[in-house]
């Protein structure tokens, strides 16, 4: 049964209403108008393909319209969800980590690379090869049990602090990645981290940082040991044993092992990315692609050496990624001219 409500308003009462409204329509445009769901972007063809591309694939009854349960979109982390530069923050956490496991291990003093991390001699820790660097991981990585690890890193994250902006190291995640992020979510998308970090240290803080949970984090990962400790209670330790390196190809097989689905949307910044993107634009369907190309010294950093820009070892961004991008019709963000901010605290 349809029932219809009848209101009656004397001339007097609307007036008194619309002085209430009014002010507020003008104080509040976008409570009338369709709220951006870009904000921190500039109006370019980067946002523009990323709004465009969100709608077609969430309108029901479109070519384009995916179902809901293949909204699947992954994400590299550092250097395209939070600051990479000048070094990635998991080796910062590992070398701050030195001294704990010096004291616990007053053998390691003497013994290299750990006596140079303990000398704090900024320009001899720079100049470690990898096998020293992979040393240390191994020994501030394994050894504990999870949930001793997992107590580690939330202390160190709480606490740590970039030295170029003297802020904790998840404030420095991109505002316009952030709401990316949102935007996706908002129209059925599942978000998933797939780093080369290690996946047991980034889901400490994904969830609380940029709200996709432990179970959406993909990244490297070693093997585990289930035992008891001393008062019978099962654990797990983690051993140094690679199981997946989630970098290059192993990102696209880390997303098969750990999803389950190819995504449709796919975003990096580096050489480390290109499979993802790659594997993600060979499915079949609406696929987006994207990099985030670091151009903006002053509000951040500039380094490629695509286009230019300074070389890296850390996010390096080739001039052969950049010209297959433009190739594939994969959409290159420029920090420096599609980002209106890059960070949350920024006026």
């Amino acid at each position: 049964m349809r029932v219809f409500y009848h209101f009656e308003f004397s001339r007097r009462s609307l007036v008194a209403a619309l002085a209430i409204l009014v002010p507020v329509m003008v104080a509040c445009p976008g409570a009338w108008a369709q709220t951006d769901p870009l904000p921190s972007w500039n109006d370019t063809t980067s946002k523009q393909a990323i709004v465009e591309f969100v709608q077609a694939t969430t309108k029901e009854g479109s070519r384009t319209f995916v179902p809901p349960e293949e909204r699947i979109a992954t994400f590299d982390q550092d250097g395209t969800l939070w600051v990479e530069h000048p070094i990635y923050s998991q080796v910062v956490y590992c070398l701050e980590r030195v001294p704990d496991l010096v004291k616990a291990k007053p053998e390691l003093k003497d013994v290299e690379p750990f006596k140079t991390v303990m000398s704090r001699d900024r320009e001899a820790i720079a100049k470690l090869p990898m096998h020293d660097l992979e040393k240390i991981l191994a020994a501030t990585l394994t050894g504990m049990t999870v949930d001793e690890f997992q107590g580690q890193v939330s202390k160190w994250i709480a606490s740590a602090r970039d030295p170029r902006w003297k802020r904790p190291y998840t404030d420095l995640t991109y505002q316009p990645m952030q709401e990316v992020l949102k935007f996706l979510r908002a129209n059925g998308y599942r978000t998933y981290i797939v780093t080369g970090g290690g996946q047991d240290f980034v889901r400490v803080y994904a969830e609380s940082t940029y709200g996709i949970p432990p179970e959406q984090v993909v990244g490297t990962i070693g093997s585990t040991t289930y035992s008891y400790d001393k008062d019978g209670n099962p654990i797990l330790t983690k051993e140094p044993k690679l199981l997946l390196n989630d970098n290059d190809a192993g990102k696209p097989e880390g997303i098969h092992l750990m999803i389950g689905r190819r995504p449709v949307f796919a975003a990096g910044n580096s050489t480390g990315d290109q499979q993802m993107i790659e594997y993600t634009e060979a499915g079949e369907g609406p696929r987006f692609g994207m990099l985030i190309l670091h151009d903006d010294a002053e509000r951040e950093y500039a380094y490629g050496p695509a286009n230019g820009l300074p070389d890296t070892k850390v996010g390096t961004f080739t001039q052969e990624l950049y010209d297959e991008a433009m190739k594939n019709g994969w959409i290159v963000v420029s920090m420096k001219k599609d980002w209106k901010r890059i960070f949350s605290f920024e006026p």
